[in-house]
């Protein structure tokens, strides 16, 4: 998936992706499990295909308020796993975690992840603005949100 130029233009994954990367990444989830303040799960179907990866790159237990996140695989694109991950990221997120809000950060060039966030019952709130940093741009972001009382 490092390879993908959606992945790479819509995450914040270094550009271009440095020596060692998918390492140090899966380092800095487990350290932020044991933390208690990060997560990822892999995404699979039923025969154990790997599909892609849903995220908590941030969790903060103090405001009841984690950031929430999504990738999959090109392979897999158009088939519904991008909002079944959220939908159960999201129900992971509310019930195990007992946070209030979770917020996802999606960009306003990326239609596709937008509706994956309105499907799954988030609202969008508004427009970071130049608030995405990669070499060479800033772009705008939005902000989307859902809370535990949301229906």
């Amino acid at each position: 998936m490092l390879d993908d130029p959606d992945l790479l233009r819509f995450t914040r994954i270094p550009e271009p992706v440095p020596p060692g990367f998918a390492r140090a990444w899966l380092e800095r989830y487990e350290e932020g499990r044991h933390a208690g303040n990060r997560e990822a799960f892999a995404v699979v179907d039923e025969a154990g295909e790997f599909l892609g990866i849903a995220m908590a790159p941030g969790i903060d237990h103090e405001t009841a308020t984690a950031e929430l996140g999504y990738v999959v695989a090109p392979a897999a694109r158009g088939r519904g796993v991008a909002s079944e991950a959220l939908r159960q990221l999201t129900e992971w997120a509310f019930g195990q975690l007992r946070m209030i809000r979770l917020e996802l950060l999606i960009s306003v060039d990326n239609p596709a992840s937008q509706k994956v966030a309105e499907r799954c019952g988030y609202i969008r709130e508004g427009v970071l603005r130049s608030s995405f940093v990669k070499p060479g741009r800033r772009e705008d972001t939005e902000i989307w949100s859902r809370l535990a009382t949301d229906p």
